[in-house]
């Protein structure tokens, strides 16, 4: 790991003001993703700034249509909160089953959602529940804000706040996970609401994507047996030594139906 300096401002406008005086700057959350990378050399920022003594981007806030849940909560924070599973179940669900008890400690929803890993757990959640990404400037659709493999719509010096998610009628996030990883092989999340249905999957490609033929028969029916019968392509899905893409794309349909199923 090369040397950095490290910042730990106590507001958002000093991080971005760190970052924007940074030849090569990164900001530091939970570190769960950030750290492995600068350990294994894949990256050496000169400049780690720190969210962890910047107020308010820890809270939970009901807005009544929505949660507006702060960047720096973990994912145990997230898991554990009475509103959280009281609001919206699957959300806590899933953050519950992330990784292991020391990733969900430290880990950040704000640092899943910037890092963009084709194989977390929140993009699904985040475009299946049709939230809203807020940055230090602007709110982007979780639609356009997640793109390939650890892309965003986030500007070099732009910093996720917190994200928005809409209250739905029902919502259940069913995964297949990489035993040693925890990671999705595959994850689906199915949520309804009075502007329909929204079926998202992670894991199974390059991004997280929508399945549209899935989300028509739901409105429709909304019965596991509504997407037996529904495959997806295995066209450009990932294949690697845990799974390969034509069986990704069998888990597709199956976590589908799970999901579905979960909703009650």
């Amino acid at each position: 790991m090369d040397d950095f300096q490290y910042h730990a401002p106590s507001s958002v406008d000093g991080v971005l003001s760190a970052l924007r005086g940074a030849d090569d700057g990164k900001v530091l959350a939970g570190g769960m993703s950030l750290v492995p990378v600068l350990k294994l050399g894949m990256a050496a920022p000169s400049d780690l700034v720190s969210l962890r003594n910047v107020p308010g981007l820890s809270d939970i806030e009901d807005h009544g249509h929505c949660l507006k849940i702060g960047a720096c909560c973990t994912h145990a924070q997230v898991a554990a909160s009475s509103v959280v599973q009281e609001r919206i179940p699957a959300l806590a669900a899933m953050a519950g089953r992330i990784g292991d008890p020391q990733v969900r400690n430290c880990g950040t929803i704000g640092g899943s959602v910037a890092h963009n890993d084709p194989a977390a757990d929140y993009p699904a959640a985040c475009v299946g529940l049709g939230a809203t990404i807020i940055t230090d400037r602007r709110k982007i659709s979780s639609d356009d804000f997640f793109g390939s493999m650890f892309e965003t719509a986030l500007e070099e010096d732009e910093l996720v706040t917190a994200v928005c998610f809409p209250i739905v009628a029902r919502a259940a996030y069913a995964k297949f996970e990489n035993p040693a990883s925890k990671y999705a092989v595959a994850g689906v999340m199915v949520a309804e609401s009075d502007d329909g249905v929204r079926v998202a999957v992670s894991g199974a490609g390059a991004g997280v994507f929508r399945v549209a033929e899935m989300e028509a028969a739901l409105a429709d029916d909304f019965s596991a047996d509504a997407v037996a019968g529904i495959g997806v392509s295995s066209d450009g899905l990932l294949s690697d030594n845990v799974a390969g893409a034509e069986y990704r794309a069998h888990l597709v349909t199956v976590m589908a139906k799970r999901a579905v199923e979960a909703c009650g």
